[in-house]
Formats: structure tokens, sequence, C-alpha cells
């Protein structure tokens, strides 16, 4: 049982060290619905890349048969407003969704 936990860990850091990679050289994809959301959360890109690559992953969602699915929380650019990501990856990450995180 042990072991399974730890590979979790694992595979959770991998995705998370993936994420931010995409991040960082543009390798990423915003669907429209997370534009929409970001505009109706009053959410800018910048927030939801620093979401990215300073956060933690909180979720991972495997009960889609189009892929695992990560959603990283942190704090947006203005260091109060808790953003969530939701994305996966299809040759580049698709970001799915973006929400002001409630707490």
């Amino acid at each position: 049982m042990l072991g399974k936990l730890v590979v979790k860990a694992y595979d959770r850091d991998r995705a998370l060290e993936a994420m931010r990679k995409a991040v960082l050289e543009q390798q990423y994809v915003l669907t429209p619905h997370a534009l929409l959301e970001m505009r109706d959360d009053r959410l800018d890109l910048i927030d939801v890349e620093s979401a990215i690559l300073t956060g933690t992953i909180k979720h991972v969602f495997d009960d889609d048969p189009r892929g695992r699915r990560y959603e990283v929380v942190d704090k947006a650019t203005d260091l109060a407003t808790d953003v969530g990501v939701v994305g996966r990856f299809v040759g580049p990450l698709l970001i799915i969704t973006v929400y002001e995180k409630q707490p």
C-alpha cells in the first residue's frame, strides 16, 4: 500500500513539473470555457500562469475517458485571490477551466 502512495506522489510531482514547463515554454492552450471563466472571475492570464508555476496539485481526476485531469491551486498575482486551474495533457497542456477558488 505504501508503494502506491509513493508512486502517486511521484506522479503528481512529474505532472506538476510538466505543467510548469509547458507554461514556461508557452506550450499550452486555453479552452473557450477557460477564457470565459477567467473573464467572469476577473482573472488574467498571468494569474493562471502564476498559479501553475507556484501552486500544488490538489486533486487528480481519473474518471474521464479523455484522460487524467489535474487541479492546481495557488494565489493570483494579487497574492489574495485563490485560483484553481484544471488541465490535462493532449500534446500541449490543455487548460480546461480556471476559477476563483472560494474558501
